[in-house]
């Protein structure tokens, strides 16, 4: 760890030059004890501050943010009634003017001195950040070294988006009191912002200096609701109407260089900001949650990334809780939601089934089909069980031309149907899996054009699938707060039955 900073150089280093007001009012009283007034005296000349807890706004990249940031200085940041208070007002401030809340914590949790009576204000701190959020206003957390107790526990873990400081100590229960408590030293690294990255419980590891750069580019894409909504983006063009062998698309969907989510965002998205894991202790690579742009228009995407997917490390459970936080954000932050199908399907093992991967593909299941944000999916090549249809309802579903939907690899049907591998051509023929049958059946309701061997030109498919959302999410945009449509599943009743 370098040199701590306090509450007001990081606020100075983070907002626009000379943008920052304090919203602070003298503390409350708490009528303190005369040994517990001393050290508030105390610690009010050593720091500078008159309590823990700083708040005000500011500009960042020129959006009006409120801000409440700890003074570690202020008996280790520690949270009593006076500071709770303060923050509460300053949350509840954000929400009445429909701001969004940076919010930077470097505290030793509930400040002993007063007890149970600071320990409960947990509650209605993490309840006035609840209603914030619900109100569809950006919560962003960066946790500072150190974060724990109390403070962690309620308007630390909270985020829409969290980062942390390099090497900040970040934890539930302070180390020296466990070791006080158990006679032994905590695991050391455990409670390291690195360690939380690495179980996916903060999105990022950010100096702060580069927590300015990166609060702007979320922000960017948070808040911008201005995109030109009278010319939507080109549809690029639709697929032949030729039919194409399915097993040449099963076999050209699954080569190695065919370009997958990544190289979509990479080509194709602008103002791209990861997010990273379940938030709640779990990560899977297999999965991508990312806030982007598609010609202009933001959204959240959730992706399954067939780069870091393979026999040893198929797609689990944990990749399927991922997009539901993604499906939670765009709810809560009102934005359109995308989804990228590209697996060859979910895991199959005892583990999975212990942590239930038929639980999360219903619930993904149910998350879709009554998001009540505007939706895109997108078949981007694989689509193989219940791993895609997780991420299929959807208000508008495009399907790459070579890519397919089968509830089994055609090998795995063929075993099934026949007994034997050999016959998998016939069945990803006769199933009706490939994006002709997919679009005719109305499973999908676009096909999009591939030129050659997406393999050998992955940037033009790339080009071509995002600008096939941007026209999408331009077309959905003014559906925004109609709630859920019901052709996201009406489609898929009595399918080719004519009716």
């Amino acid at each position: 760890m370098g040199t701590r900073r306090t509450a007001h150089e990081l606020l100075d280093l983070v907002l626009d030059t000379g943008s920052y007001a304090s919203w602070d009012t003298a503390p409350a009283d708490v009528r303190p004890d005369p040994a517990y007034a001393a050290a508030l005296a105390d610690a009010h000349t050593a720091s500078g501050c008159d309590e823990a807890v700083l708040t005000g706004e500011g500009r960042l990249g020129g959006h009006r943010v409120a801000v409440v940031a700890s003074e570690f200085g202020f008996l280790a940041g520690s949270v009593g009634l006076a500071a709770a208070e303060r923050l509460l007002d300053a949350v509840e401030r954000a929400t009445a003017e429909g701001i969004p809340l940076l919010a930077a914590p470097a505290s030793g949790g509930t400040r002993m001195q007063e007890g149970t009576r600071a320990f409960v204000s947990m509650a209605p701190i993490a309840a006035a950040i609840t209603a914030h959020k619900a109100a569809g206003l950006p919560y962003l957390v960066y946790l500072r070294h150190p974060t724990t107790g109390g403070a962690l526990a309620s308007w630390g873990s909270l985020g829409h988006l969290t980062a942390a400081e390099p090497g900040a100590l970040i934890g539930f229960l302070g180390p020296r009191v466990y070791e006080a408590l158990h006679g032994e030293a905590f695991p050391e690294g455990v409670q390291r912002a690195e360690n939380l990255r690495r179980h996916g419980l903060v999105d990022a590891v950010l100096a702060p200096e580069e927590l300015r750069g990166a609060a702007v580019l979320a922000l960017d894409v948070l808040l911008d609701r201005t995109a030109d909504e009278a010319r939507p983006p080109t549809a690029p063009p639709a697929a032949p109407a030729s039919r194409v062998p399915t097993w040449d698309s099963v076999l050209r969907s699954r080569r190695e260089e065919r370009p997958g989510v990544r190289d979509l965002l990479r080509h194709a998205a602008t103002d791209v900001v990861r997010l990273r894991g379940t938030g709640e202790g779990d990560e899977d690579p297999a999965l991508l949650v990312a806030l982007a742009r598609f010609g202009g228009r933001p959204c959240v995407l959730v992706g399954q990334d067939r780069s870091r997917q393979g026999p040893r490390t198929p797609m689990g459970p944990a990749a399927l809780l991922q997009a539901r936080r993604g499906m939670r954000l765009a709810a809560g932050l009102r934005l359109p939601l995308v989804t990228v199908i590209d697996t060859a399907g979910a895991e199959l093992s005892a583990a999975a089934e212990e942590r239930g991967m038929a639980a999360q593909i219903a619930h993904c299941l149910a998350d879709m089909a009554t998001l009540g944000t505007p939706t895109v999916s997108v078949l981007l090549g694989e689509g193989t069980g219940g791993g895609a249809i997780a991420l299929l309802p959807a208000d508008r579903v495009l399907c790459a031309q070579h890519a397919w939907l089968s509830p089994l690899p055609p090998e795995g049907a063929s075993a099934i149907v026949h007994r034997t591998v050999d016959r998998a051509e016939e069945l990803a023929e006769s199933q009706g899996i490939g994006s002709a049958d997919l679009l005719a059946t109305g499973v999908v309701d676009r096909v999009i054009a591939e030129s050659g061997d997406a393999a050998e030109d992955g940037e033009a498919l790339c080009a071509r699938v995002g600008a096939a959302v941007a026209h999408e999410l331009s077309t959905l945009r003014s559906r925004a707060g109609e709630g859920p449509g019901a052709g996201r599943t009406g489609r898929y009743r009595l399918l080719g039955a004519g009716v």
